[in-house]
């Protein structure tokens, strides 16, 4: 644990982001809808009122910039403690040290950087803490604190989402760079504003990228009589691959594949091609999409186009074949096609409601008449008893019921008019109305014999 000094660091060779993390809010770039006049968390800062929170956002959004902020206004004392190099031991004698403060009449406030590292009794260590207010915990995290904070500690504490920096903030940030004295203000720097522009884009909303990028840019700048030029050439290698936020393990590998999901169910190839390839330039296995992609063919499409089930398991075989990068095209064209079938989910909805079914149920036993019997002894127990063989028949139909008593009244399966489903539909309901035609007719008859 540091005391929050290391935010004033102003060395020489610390990165350029560092040295010029803001101080204040006045100074804080984006997150307007938090810190706008007015705004609720604006105020819980200049007011020195904070309670414990979490900080929720992308890589470089400011999340411990506030931290330093929120340090340099408290009249608490403020302790930084990073969820990377702390465990329970150091975590027990911080809180010790809060308690000591709480009985004195000090505030402790404590600032838990990458909190979603903590494990859950890391996390449990400080609820009591929270609870009789030892101490106000501020965490930052890029994960979603729903699934990587404990229910207990995240209900004591308010959540505030920081957003990804608009590429106007970030060319803000950037001239700031070039204008202050701790960045580059006493250098003559030429650089073009089309240039700033690349950068701000390529930093994908990522400050702290953002500021990286221009000083990897200034350092392999051409050197003059009249400054540091920034190339072309040397701009284009710094930025050659864009950084996309993605973690396969994260929460936006969920994001990506669920905008893929509902960009095909839309009709929309375009969004579904855009979705694939940033999956795939975040390094997502191609399998992977590729399985997903035969999952949608039958939950949104199903019978609507049965050859949509095919073209998916002929890209996922593809790209087991050849591999990236030469498979991207087959998912293109699995994800294109995927997009313009027409659309059903009348397989996915038939199969949720029967598993509810056989879950709340009880489980019926098979009838008599499905079962086989093979041996004497299950002849003599009816097994069997009453099958009606379909291919006897001229229509390849029988009216036998092959639910269990309880459940023959039960329909899952409800198709739509979509695509080739509209046929499906015709052909189901000339079978359901033959067997009615059937049912009724033999009790007739068995009235009549009566």
């Amino acid at each position: 644990m540091e005391q929050m000094s290391l935010f004033d660091n102003r060395g020489e060779n610390v990165p350029l982001a560092s040295r010029l993390r803001p101080v204040s809010l006045e100074d804080f770039a984006g997150q307007e809808h938090l810190l706008g006049p007015g705004r609720m968390l604006r105020q819980l800062i200049e007011k020195d009122q904070i309670s414990s929170m979490i900080f929720w956002g992308p890589p470089g959004v400011g999340k411990t910039t506030l931290a330093s902020i929120i340090a340099g206004r408290t009249k608490a004392d403020f302790i930084n403690f990073s969820a990377v190099t702390s465990g329970i031991k150091e975590i027990k004698e911080v809180m010790g040290q809060a308690e000591q403060s709480r009985r004195m009449g000090i505030r402790t406030v404590l600032f838990v950087d990458e909190i979603h590292r903590f494990n859950k009794a890391q996390q449990d260590a400080f609820l009591p803490f929270v609870e009789k207010g030892s101490i106000t915990l501020i965490g930052a995290t890029t994960e979603n604190p729903s699934f990587e904070v404990n229910a207990a500690l995240l209900s004591r504490c308010r959540v505030f989402v920081l957003k990804a920096l608009e590429e106007s903030n970030l060319v803000k940030v950037l001239k700031h760079a070039l204008e202050h004295p701790s960045g580059f203000g006493s250098q003559h720097i030429q650089i073009t504003s089309r240039q700033l522009q690349a950068i701000a884009a390529f930093a994908n909303g990522d400050a702290r990228a953002a500021l990286n990028t221009l000083e990897m840019a200034v350092l392999n700048g051409e050197i003059s009589a009249k400054g540091i030029t920034v190339t072309e050439d040397g701009l284009s290698q710094c930025i050659s691959r864009k950084s996309l936020l993605y973690d396969k393990n994260g929460e936006e590998h969920y994001n990506l594949i669920s905008a893929l999901h509902k960009s095909m169910r839309n009709s929309d190839p375009d969004a579904a091609i855009y979705w694939m390839c940033r999956m795939l330039d975040g390094g997502e296995n191609p399998l992977y999409i590729a399985r997903r992609l035969i999952r949608f063919a039958s939950e949104d499409i199903g019978m609507a186009d049965s050859h949509a089930l095919q073209v998916a398991v002929s890209v996922y075989q593809a790209c087991h074949f050849l591999g990236m990068p030469e498979c991207d095209v087959h998912l293109t064209h699995a994800v294109t096609y995927l997009s313009l079938a027409p659309k059903s989910n009348a397989l996915y909805t038939a199969c949720e409601a029967c598993k509810q079914d056989v879950k709340k149920m009880r489980a019926e036993p098979v009838p008599l008449q499905l079962r086989n019997a093979p041996t004497t002894l299950m002849k003599e127990l009816e097994y069997g008893k009453g099958y009606q063989y379909a291919h006897d028949t001229e229509e390849k139909l029988t009216h036998m019921e092959c639910m269990p008593e309880s459940m023959k009244d039960r329909n899952y399966y409800h198709p739509t008019e979509q695509g080739e489903e509209k046929a499906v539909k015709e052909r189901l309901e000339k079978i359901q109305k033959w067997k009615q035609q059937a049912i009724l007719e033999e009790s007739t008859h068995s009235s009549h014999d009566i």
